[in-house]
């Protein structure tokens, strides 16, 4: 396949995650209480808790950040006019992360390997609120820098990105590896993987956690998040059994979280997100499983947790509130 139709094809096999859907109709029913707090959003995906504890959400189709207040879910604008989306509703702005007080939006999925314009695939800084710096490419390096899996579009798809010793931890859903990213763009692969499309990011001391959606067709049992360190040649599995795992978290203490976009349909075209609905907020059991806290979750893609309540952000352009998960 060489064709801009069956990279788009190829991607949309590999980081089903990524694909529009329309915002859910009612709240999701669950073991815990859940309310709307936010509804709107365009394109919502990546998410943070920034320095003052307002939550933070990349808007790839509205080209922005936004700002959000966690009690009352007022919505500000922190950051716009980063790069377009080539394709409608996919990439572009994907994640939002601090280091100190500053602001950095990771973009992906767009320039001109797509049809788009020679914009960068990788991590731009937060200048002002109309003004970025690139502050690395993380494109021109993986196509300088294949992996030896086989792969169909160089610049590769960018899923999240965490802070991490000064720096970022990169993963790439596509080919399948960990970057590390430096704030003067120096960026080398920290660990590659089989096929297990890895996605959502966590760490805490000198351990990094990370959620693995898993190859097509998703299947739960592959769904697991996963444990390393910086220089450690395995990994261990922490708790496998979440349906298309997209992120993981750390929270009421020492306690890990999973958040599960649902069950993929089987036998549904390549590119179609989770069934509506199907989503699952999950805590780490301690025996290699999870427990699930919340169920009828509409599509959600990105989970943050401040004190005991979860925040967590849907394809659909809302932010669900569960409190009390701990």
């Amino acid at each position: 396949m060489s064709s801009r139709r069956s990279l788009l094809s190829l991607f949309a096999a590999l980081v089903v995650i990524l694909a529009p859907t329309p915002a859910g109709a009612a709240p999701p029913s669950a073991e815990l209480s859940a309310s709307l707090l936010v509804s709107g959003l365009q394109g919502s995906f990546g998410s943070t808790v920034g320095p003052g504890g307002d939550l933070y959400v990349a808007e790839g189709v509205a080209r922005r950040v936004s700002r959000i207040d966690p009690e009352t879910g007022t919505v500000t604008t922190f950051a716009s006019g980063l790069p377009a989306q080539v394709v409608p509703g996919v990439g572009g702005a994907t994640d939002v992360e601090f280091l100190g007080r500053t602001a950095y939006v990771l973009v992906q999925f767009i320039g001109p390997y797509l049809g788009g314009p020679d914009e960068v695939n990788g991590i731009y800084r937060v200048d002002g609120p109309h003004t970025f710096t690139v502050v690395a490419d993380i494109g021109a390096f993986n196509v300088a820098n294949p992996p030896d899996t086989d792969f169909e579009l160089p610049t590769g798809v960018q899923t999240s990105f965490q802070a991490f010793r000064g720096g970022f931890l990169v993963t790439d859903g596509h080919l399948n590896r960990m970057l590390r990213v430096t704030l003067d763009g120096d960026i080398s692969v920290v660990r590659a993987f089989d096929n297990v499309v890895p996605v959502g990011l966590e760490t805490w001391g000198n351990r990094i956690y990370m959620a693995e959606a898993g190859p097509l067709p998703h299947l739960p049992a592959d769904g697991k998040i996963v444990s390393f360190k910086p220089r450690s040649s395995t990994a261990t599995v922490v708790a496998a059994g979440g349906p298309l795992l997209v992120d993981v978290e750390r929270g009421c203490g020492a306690r890990l979280f999973g958040l599960a976009q649902g069950i993929w349909p089987l036998g549904g075209p390549a590119g179609s997100p989770a069934t509506p609905n199907t989503g699952q907020l999950l805590r780490v059991n301690g025996d290699g499983g999870f427990m699930v806290i919340a169920g009828g979750l509409n599509q959600p893609t990105s989970l943050e947790i401040i004190k005991k309540t979860a925040y967590i952000v849907t394809l659909g352009g809302e932010i669900w509130k569960i409190e009390h998960i701990c």
